[in-house]
């Protein structure tokens, strides 16, 4: 174990100048240009989620008017009916 704690790690030599290997303006300038186009992705898709959130809203408000009409007239049509009895075959003459 010794020995191998007592073996220097080699260090890499630079073959290539890291000057000519920077992304210089070039990719900071993408990087920018990726940001921005992700940022307005993510604010048109909260844009668009919202919309349909507001959609089912209202679309479930609809619905429950239109139920809620529709059980009226129910109430309303069967108010209206005339009363029969059993035997009876005419419900104008009681």
């Amino acid at each position: 174990m010794l020995a191998l704690a007592d073996t220097p790690m080699p260090t890499p030599t630079m073959t290539v100048d890291p000057k000519l290997v920077t992304p210089g303006f070039v990719g900071f300038a993408v990087v920018v240009v990726l940001v921005v186009v992700v940022i307005l992705l993510i604010l048109d898709m909260n844009r668009r989620i919202r919309r349909v959130r507001y959609r089912e809203e209202v679309r479930e408000e609809l619905d429950a008017e239109e139920a809620a009409r529709a059980a009226d007239e129910a109430t309303e049509t069967d108010a209206d009916l005339p009363i029969t009895r059993e035997g009876d075959d005419d419900p104008l003459t009681r």
